[in-house]
């Protein structure tokens, strides 16, 4: 019963911004990341052009059979669609299938002819389709395009090298958070390919409940480009004990890891994600993760979601937090490396974070600064 009353509830919510003028952008990105998210397929028909700035009232006519005329793409889009099956809803009828993956190759193809700078890339798919599922063709077509020349630009570049940019994003995160399991992984040598489709396919092909991957999709649309990896991120350190008894070395650690749980508390893990992007922002690790790349990343174009200090100013919670610590804490923070040394004021926040959750955080007046504002053109 209380559920169901805090579902409607947030129903109302969402269709009370939806309804005002100007639309209130900002209440559906925090409805889209707060728990549950955006609830029914009905409503992400809705909302989810709003967090991609995509006016549903002009969308594109839907592409013609000519475009797999001598598309250089069209025989690599057909292989992987033709792949796809498991993608699409178990005992849908055959030929309602077939009719979906057409339009699937239709929408990658129009895409990609309309935006030559564009690459595919085997994953691409991945993506399309939970559009194409959730929204139809034609909405999917438009969604799909802005998506591609923003959030998932860096994937379809002519090179891996600004998504292998982003990945190395991986390793510093988990090592602000748990030395430990950091250590183990570089002992072991495993790298960070194991999250590579995790990262491209925004967990698209990885997770076999559709539910389990439109939240996500939920998450992902209203937050910052590289969220994904942290979420990544977290889901490696809900893990941490099994990482830390399987074998150190690369194949042992990487089998592990590239066996993604079906049974995750996404709930709890996006959560964590949004509060590890607070206390750790981008501009925080671009160090660690090649920096030399991160002025050419789509990632780096967006401002740092920072909003700890914004909405918390902890220095008294700090001190506090620090005069009474354990000594075992003590003894730990003796082993740590130089580049740990603010590890423990960024924990200290975590406890406030964690209590408040992405969502309250995204609640604040400047929620909008860290997300996509299309409008405005953030992308040079």
């Amino acid at each position: 019963a209380d559920f169901d009353a805090r579902k409607k509830k947030k129903v109302a919510e969402i269709y009370q911004a939806l309804n005002s003028d100007p639309i209130d952008v900002a209440a559906l990105r925090r409805m889209a990341i707060s728990e549950g998210g955006l609830l029914t397929d009905e409503i992400r028909c809705k909302v989810w052009p709003k967090l991609l700035s995509v006016n549903t009232d002009d969308l594109p006519p839907l592409p013609g059979k000519e475009l797999r005329e001598n598309n250089k793409d069209y025989q690599q889009v057909l292989l992987d669609v033709r792949r796809s099956l498991r993608r699409f809803p178990p005992g849908m009828p055959d030929d309602q299938r077939e009719v979906l993956q057409e339009e699937l190759i239709d929408i990658i193809l129009h895409v990609l002819k309309r935006n030559p700078q564009l690459h595919y890339y085997q994953g691409y798919h991945d993506i399309v389709v939970t559009f194409l599922l959730v929204v139809g063709d034609r909405l999917a077509t438009a969604l799909v395009e802005k998506l591609s020349t923003h959030h998932l630009r860096d994937f379809m570049d002519p090179t891996m090298d600004n998504t292998k940019h982003i990945l190395n994003y991986l390793m510093p995160i988990i090592d602000q958070v748990n030395p430990e399991v950091h250590d183990f992984m570089q002992s072991a040598e495993v790298g960070t390919i194991f999250a590579l489709s995790w990262l491209i396919t925004w967990f698209g092909h990885v997770l076999s409940d559709f539910r389990h991957v439109v939240r996500l999709y939920d998450f992902f649309l209203a937050c910052h480009p590289l969220m994904p990896i942290y979420f990544a991120a977290v889901i490696v350190l809900h893990r941490k004990r099994e990482v830390l008894d399987c074998e150190c070395d690369m194949a042992s650690v990487h089998h592990l890891l590239s066996q993604i749980p079906q049974n995750l508390p996404y709930e709890t893990l996006i959560s964590k994600a949004g509060d590890l992007f607070v206390q750790f922002p981008p501009s925080e690790l671009a160090k660690e993760a090649a920096q030399q790349q991160a002025e050419r990343t789509a990632a780096s174009t967006f401002k740092d979601f920072e909003l700890a200090s914004v909405q918390q100013g902890p220095d008294t919670v700090l001190r506090q937090r620090f005069s009474e610590r354990p000594r075992g804490e003590e003894r730990t923070k003796s082993i740590l490396t130089k580049p740990r040394t603010n590890r423990f004021v960024k924990l200290a926040v975590m406890g406030l974070t964690v209590a408040l959750g992405a969502a309250a955080l995204a609640v604040v007046k400047s929620a909008l600064e860290w997300a996509p504002k299309f409008e405005l053109q953030i992308f040079p």
